[in-house]
């Protein structure tokens, strides 16, 4: 039975997050109109002045993507996806991208999880050698265009949930297992694994680290350290 590592990708391996790379890039490629990135332009400068939340500002990307993308041709999207992972896909930390080189050597089963497309996480987590990926799925109707649907909701909120399912299918132990994660979000995974790591971890889940003693790791700039 192989081990299995379990990570957040967006703020953890991805020095930013997929989905807002890919929602600022459709609207540049004309897929989704500038109104979209108008929606969330408040929440992206109050974060970026420290007046607003990180979360406020996802909430807002996440709010006007998932409006607009009714009837965009999935065809296009992949392309966009694509063309963003070419790009952008090695602003990765160093960390997290050594962790994973070392674990894949060692033989870890890698599992990606994340709230960001999932046509954007293969593209992405394949150049990293994952075995694993979820993300969210958007509906695709017969005329190949997004319906507007979201699928697997209620797994893909429940990363616990998700592990344990991948856990079970893929015949995998959480003997020795490993888990990185950024977020309160990511708490659930974090109790089951035996190495629970907590990469530039937000307020919220730094106050569970230091209760539950557990590792915090801070990249910053070219210092890696420990808390």
């Amino acid at each position: 039975m192989k081990k299995v590592a379990i990570f957040d990708i967006d703020g953890t391996i991805f020095r930013s997050s997929l989905l807002i790379e890919l929602a600022d890039a459709l609207v540049r490629d004309g897929v989704m109109p500038k109104s979209v990135a108008s929606e969330y332009a408040r929440a992206r400068s109050k974060w970026l002045d420290r007046e607003g939340s990180y979360e406020e500002y996802i909430g807002a990307v996440v709010k006007a993507f998932e409006k607009r993308i009714k009837g965009v041709p999935r065809a296009r999207f992949l392309r966009v996806a694509n063309k963003v992972v070419a790009l952008s896909g090695k602003r990765v930390y160093r960390y997290t991208r050594d962790l994973v080189s070392d674990l894949k050597r060692k033989g870890y089963y890698l599992l990606a999880i994340s709230n960001s497309p999932r046509d954007i996480l293969v593209p992405f987590c394949k150049e990293w050698g994952f075995d694993k990926v979820y993300g969210r799925i958007y509906e695709t109707g017969r005329t190949g265009r997004f319906t507007g649907k979201t699928q697997y909701l209620d797994l893909i909120s429940d990363k616990a949930k998700i592990l344990m399912r991948a856990v079970e299918k893929e015949g995998l132990t959480l003997q020795g297992s490993v888990g990185v994660g950024d977020s309160e979000a990511d708490i659930p995974f974090l109790k089951l694994v035996e190495t629970p790591i907590c990469f530039n971890p937000n307020k919220k889940l730094y106050a569970a680290a230091k209760r539950k003693k557990l590792k915090v790791v801070v990249e910053r700039k070219d210092v890696i350290y420990e808390i």
